[in-house]
């Protein structure tokens, strides 16, 4: 597949990748409800799920696209990190929500997204106990496939009553959300896991997510690339476009907005 800038086929790579996000999906569901966790030097947990899910997908971009460097979390977590700084380049979390999928509650992803010039232009999240993926390449692509099939999403309006804000269900600071969020009409609140916030505002079934406190960039990356289709953005707290490729890759506080 060609992959240079001129040539690259975002809804072909995208169409590639859709067996690759499935395979490692079931890859983590062997593991899910009889896991158990190590810790990482970050001290963040890691399971034999995320590994395996990894080995899935590095092999899969590895033969896809040899000549686009790959950032991938675990792989990252070992110092094994290519130099990606104002090139294109993979970013991938195998299993974003690592607590939640030790919980059983099965808000956990399978994320992967491409970044072209510091921005995610394609992005596949997968909810493998769920049952939904997140997709998108490009402007207006963004869909959700689940039981019902597979359907567009797109952001909706503020209705009248309010925002309903999303948050973290694992981490986040209450008081500071509480300071964010002052002044505004919130008429609800919803705590999710992982890169499913960022859904729940591509698919219009929220409005606003305050992130404030510490992500990295393959914690997001795939569901901005799906929020963006969607009509939605992310920003910096002082209203910045949000960019890729930072030192060590750790993201600043940010908000995904809706419409």
């Amino acid at each position: 597949m060609s992959t240079t800038l001129d040539t690259l086929d975002l809804p072909a790579l995208l169409a590639a990748l859709r067996p690759v996000a499935a395979e490692a999906a079931a890859a983590t569901l062997q593991y899910y409800g009889k896991a158990t966790a190590s810790v990482k030097d970050d001290g963040s947990p890691v399971t034999a799920a995320d590994e395996a899910a990894e080995a899935v997908i590095l092999a899969a971009l590895d033969r896809l696209t040899p000549d686009i460097p790959v950032v991938s979390e675990e792989a990252a977590a070992k110092g094994l990190t290519p130099e990606v700084a104002g090139t294109r380049f993979w970013l991938v979390d195998p299993l974003d929500g690592t607590k939640e999928f030790l919980s059983g509650n099965g808000e956990f992803t399978v994320n992967i997204a491409l970044i072209e010039s510091g921005v995610p232009v394609l992005g596949i999240v997968v909810a493998p106990a769920l049952g939904e993926t997140y997709e998108a390449a490009g402007s207006g692509t963004a869909t959700l496939t689940d039981s019902a099939g597979t359907r567009p999403i797109r952001v909706r309006d503020v209705p009248p009553e309010g925002l309903t804000v999303v948050g973290s269900r694992s981490h986040g600071d209450a008081t500071a959300m509480d300071g964010f969020l002052a002044g505004r009409r919130v008429a609800a609140f919803r705590a999710a896991g992982s890169s499913l916030k960022l859904c729940l505002i591509a698919r219009g079934e929220a409005d606003l997510y305050p992130r404030l406190g510490t992500t990295m960039e393959w914690d997001i990356a795939a569901g901005q690339a799906v929020l963006a289709a969607a009509g939605g953005r992310v920003e910096t707290l002082d209203g910045a476009p949000f960019r890729y490729g930072k030192p060590a890759y750790r993201n600043p506080h940010f908000v995904a907005y809706g419409a």
